[in-house]
């Protein structure tokens, strides 16, 4: 009977997200309104579509339990620093500035942005194949994230969950891509910010837990709240530094700032998506940071399976099991999309499009965007099933693309004396710094078992946050050498000028 409820609240979430996608699918008519929703998104749909985007399954289930395990109650850092500092900082910031520039210039794309900026088409070739290479491991670890928890809490195979994932991500995709995407992101926001409270509601009242009596003698304990040697702060903050600032260089959240209708919307986003994302990312970790009240140290689970076992463990009545299973579908399908069509947009318009003889019409260009996507959903769906933990998949994928390009996008919108020079030299910093722990971790899976490279490989957000420290610093001096001698020709337009056809 229980397991009969929560396959009924899946069922209506499957329903009313086809319903969504045929109904906002028939105004999805060309590229534009498959990339940016023909730039007509208001706050609301704006904020939530950026916080279902930035939160799936892979920090409720990965990172979530994996600060917890290491850090316990200061694991909620994390969640906090996302919330300000990946939310607030970043809308206060970014999203207006890239709006304009966006719209202005009719850019769809991060590396068209690259383009138009620093004048070359080379620069934005690069951007547009690292980003769709190194976004396919996020994406597969959007995969296990949620079936994890399936596994635990339904008693189904990963592989069954995982192709749930990917159907639902597909058809969201095909039926009209960002327009659909972001009134499904919507809707799902809604079911994860009331998921969320009811979560940590019913985790707090449980058993293991005890109330708000049983927090305060928990972080009496040296499990609960750890006095942390210098390498723990160091990975903490690390981890608080990448999940929060990582964002800002990632081109499936720069590009929810492109759909937004003008400044007014803009402007109010800031406050929902600080408070979506203080809701979801710090009841998230706290959630995570009290796994000890849960288990022991022998008896903790693998790293990907705290958190679902502490679910299991709660005693969630049946429809909200339903609901705590929905919740994570609803932030796993809405990230895969987001950085489905991210990856798939780019690859169609920024490399296709522009190196095929023959014209290709915008009609087609969104058809084969659309192609890519399901393309894409598979091979991450292929890589999610190799033996790579959650954590270190995601961080690998935001150290490479947010070390190499958050640089040369962040102060592009704030300084003209950034060039081709300045931009190159961050890139290729930031990427191959980050690069450091993907690649020992490739060298592990080939049978690797020296300690240099086993510890090297779970270095990740340390090496990425690193990589954007270096990358920035680095584009700062050599634009500073550099910036008499290499101002880019269409600089003013760049800042001023206007585009009149999408």
């Amino acid at each position: 009977m229980a397991n009969t409820a929560v396959w009924v609240t899946i069922g209506i979430y499957i329903a009313v997200i086809v319903i969504i996608g045929i109904s906002a699918g028939r105004k999805s008519k060309n590229v534009a309104d498959l990339t940016v929703g023909g730039r007509s998104a208001g706050a609301w749909l704006s904020a939530l579509s950026y916080g279902t985007a930035y939160f799936s399954a892979v920090m409720f289930v990965g990172y979530a339990g994996g600060t917890g395990k290491s850090f316990g109650l200061w694991g909620i850092a994390a969640g906090i620093g996302n919330a300000v500092f990946g939310a607030y900082l970043a809308w206060k910031l970014l999203a207006r500035k890239t709006r304009d520039i966006s719209g202005r210039l009719k850019i769809k794309t991060m590396p068209e942005f690259f383009e138009k900026r620093y004048g070359s088409a080379k620069l934005k070739t690069f951007a547009a194949i690292v980003i769709f290479v190194f976004l396919v491991p996020y994406s597969a670890s959007v995969y296990k994230g949620i079936a994890s928890v399936a596994e635990v809490l339904l008693g189904i195979p990963n592989s069954v969950c995982m192709i749930i994932i990917a159907v639902m991500a597909m058809l969201l995709l095909v039926l009209g891509g960002y327009l659909v995407q972001a009134r499904a992101d919507f809707f799902q926001g809604i079911v994860m910010m009331g998921g969320v409270t009811l979560l940590i509601i019913y985790v707090i009242k449980s058993g293991p837990v005890g109330g708000f009596a049983g927090i305060a003698q928990y972080a009496k304990t040296p499990l609960g709240l750890p006095k942390l040697s210098s390498s723990q702060a160091v990975s903490l903050m690390a981890t608080v530094l990448m999940t929060s600032f990582g964002t800002w260089g990632l081109p499936q959240m720069v590009q929810k700032f492109f759909g937004i209708k003008d400044d007014k919307q803009a402007k109010r986003g800031i406050s929902i998506s600080t408070f979506f994302c203080m809701l979801i990312a710090g009841g998230g970790y706290f959630i995570g940071s009290l796994c000890y009240m849960f288990f022991t140290k022998e008896t903790l689970p693998a790293q990907d399976y705290i958190v679902p076992e502490m679910l299991a463990r709660v005693g969630l009545p049946s429809v909200l099991m339903g609901v705590v299973l929905v919740l994570l579908l609803s932030a796993s399908v809405s990230t895969l999309c987001s950085v489905s069509l991210t990856a798939c947009s780019i690859l169609s318009i920024d490399l296709i499009r522009p190196n095929t003889k023959t014209e290709i019409t915008d009609k087609n260009a969104a058809n084969l965007t659309k192609i890519l996507c399901a393309v894409f959903v598979v091979m991450s769906y292929i890589v999610a099933n190799t033996d790579t933990p959650i954590l270190d998949m995601m961080s690998y994928s935001w150290g490479i693309i947010s070390g190499s390009f958050l640089a040369p996008y962040m102060l592009a919108l704030y300084r003209k004396k950034m060039n081709l020079k300045s931009a190159w030299s961050g890139v290729i910093t930031g990427f191959v710094i980050a690069l450091f722990p993907a690649a020992c971790r490739i060298l592990t899976i080939c049978g690797s078992t020296a300690d240099a490279v086993v510890s090297l490989a779970g270095k990740g957000p340390v090496f990425a946050c690193a990589a954007m420290i270096a990358s920035i610093i680095v584009c700062l001096i050599v634009s500073s050498a550099t910036a008499e001698k290499e101002i880019p020709e269409n600089i003013e337009f760049f800042y001023n000028g206007i585009v009149e056809k999408e």
